[in-house]
């Protein structure tokens, strides 16, 4: 990364703006500007008078697109299992924890913008070699391509489960009779190269900005439906004779009881659920390439933005969907409903819509996989379509092999949660903070570098014992199934 100073570091009263040429990840240099500026919340078109922010790439995604593009990459499927993770902390603990790792995905991102102005890299596999060299790069691209192929799977799980019994509903059946179009695993390849494939075809990622908004859009129908529903199923549940297991009605007093506080074993999924629910941090730097009038201040505030929509989606999603169910919520929302009455409307609408909201979330995480991809394979080489193409085909073929053999979905949310989930927000950033910004800036014991330290320290502690719940979960074998399929 090659990195030419304009100025000598020192404030001249004559000079506006500081700025530094960098040649980005795709080939081509870029001058970033220090200074936000005001602009529409949704894009317009210039007047013409505004300096280029590249020389030979200029950002033209608006804060809105950005915001829409950043709150689809935070909201994945994890959204579908935070009801079932309050069941195991209770409203209160669950609140905290949700809290906690929201305000700390804010300052992780906080670091990686610090880090990234610092040296004028916009790149999180150049901000690893920066910091550590080769290996850095590396590691810093195998995490994000581990993390989001797991991200990619999870949301094709939905597709893989989902779509069957849309079509089902559809065709008024109550059960699959082995017709092929009620076969997840033909449906999730043929969504994925007539759907996902001509969307990951974009050359820039801030042309999903409308799919993103559309996206956000159905999310928000299925929080609505959610809310709805709280009112309309009766607890304790009824019992079901048309679907196999019935749902058997459950008239205990606590079945009907919501747990303020509580811990048992299955509460170690809760961490891993939850900070997979909010890792958006490989999206971050591709985002803050692609904005318009770049700035720290600027891009930070888009993150604040989507992670505080973000949190109001899940906690507003988490507390109805628990207090329809109560102890008989599973893993994944919607097929709790399903056993309710999988004829049902509206679930139907609700199904379609985050089949949709999924659907369209893919192409915006295997973006950072193929930059990530293309910095460790072809570091210098200018964009090229071929090499563009066959990446977005090989990827999700990879990841259709996943989910056609991979049986359980706990599989993706705990293992890739508890393990790339806190080297993103929290190990990474931390490390490359502490690494990157010069000791004459800040010394190695100042307070903000014993910050990034304790940040990254953990992180490793979260990933430790969210690994050790899970092995000793699965090694007593008295864990509900998280899969509910």
């Amino acid at each position: 990364m090659e990195l030419q100073k304009l100025s000598n570091g020192n404030h001249c009263p004559d000079l506006e703006l500081a700025t530094e040429k960098i040649i980005l990840e795709e080939g081509f240099d870029g001058v970033e500007s220090v200074e936000a500026e005001r602009e529409e919340f949704l894009p317009h078109k210039g007047d013409g008078k505004k300096q280029p922010q590249f020389t030979d790439f200029e950002g033209k995604t608006s804060f809105g697109m950005s915001v829409f593009n950043l709150s689809n990459a935070i909201m994945g499927s994890g959204i579908l299992g935070l009801a079932y993770a309050m069941s195991n902390t209770g409203i209160i603990l669950f609140l905290i924890l949700l809290t906690f790792i929201a305000i700390l995905s804010a300052y992780s991102i906080h670091l990686l913008l610090k880090s990234a102005g610092v040296v004028g890299i916009r790149a999180y596999e150049q901000l690893g070699n920066r910091a550590f060299g080769p290996p850095g790069k590396v590691l810093a691209a195998v995490i994000i391509t581990i993390h989001n192929i797991g991200a990619m799977s999870s949301y094709l799980f939905i597709v893989k489960y989902e779509l069957p019994l849309v079509i089902q509903a559809f065709l008024n059946r109550n059960s699959a009779s082995g017709e092929w179009y009620l076969n997840g695993n033909y449906l999730i390849i043929i969504v994925s190269f007539t759907v996902i494939l001509p969307l990951a075809l974009m050359r820039q990622l801030g042309y999903l900005g409308y799919t993103s908004g559309f996206s956000l859009t159905c999310m928000m129908f299925f929080l609505i439906s959610v809310i709805y529903k709280k009112f309309n199923i009766e607890c304790p549940l009824p019992l079901n004779d048309h679907i196999d297991p019935p749902v058997i009605s459950n008239a205990t007093e606590d079945a009907c009881k919501a747990d303020l506080f509580t811990i048992n074993q299955q509460t170690a999924y809760t961490i891993p659920i939850l900070a997979f629910a909010f890792v958006c941090h490989p999206e971050v730097l591709p985002i803050y390439t692609e904005l318009r009038n770049p700035s720290k201040k600027r891009m930070q505030n888009v993150a604040n933005i989507s992670i505080l929509a973000m949190f109001v989606m899940y906690l507003l999603t988490a507390v109805f969907g628990y207090l329809t169910f109560y102890v008989n919520v599973e893993a994944e929302l919607l097929h709790t409903y399903s056993k309710v009455d999988p004829l049902d409307t509206l679930i139907l609408c609700v199904r379609l819509a985050v089949l949709v909201a999924v659907t369209l979330t893919v192409p915006v995480v295997l973006f950072p996989i193929r930059r990530a991809l293309l910095q460790l394979l072809f570091p210098e080489k200018p964009f090229n379509w071929p090499r563009h193409i066959i990446i977005a085909i090989c990827l999700l073929f990879v990841v259709n092999l996943l989910v056609i053999f991979v049986p359980n979905i706990r599989d993706i949310f705990g293992i890739i949660g508890a393990t790339s989930a806190p080297s993103l927000i929290f190990i990474l950033p931390g490390i490359f903070y502490i690494r990157i910004v010069p000791n004459d800036q800040e010394p190695l014991k100042s307070r903000p570098k014993i910050q990034a330290a304790c940040f990254a320290g953990l992180g490793f502690i979260f990933m430790v014992m969210s690994i050790s719940f899970i092995i000793l979960d699965w090694v007593s074998g008295e864990g509900k199934s998280v899969g509910g399929h």
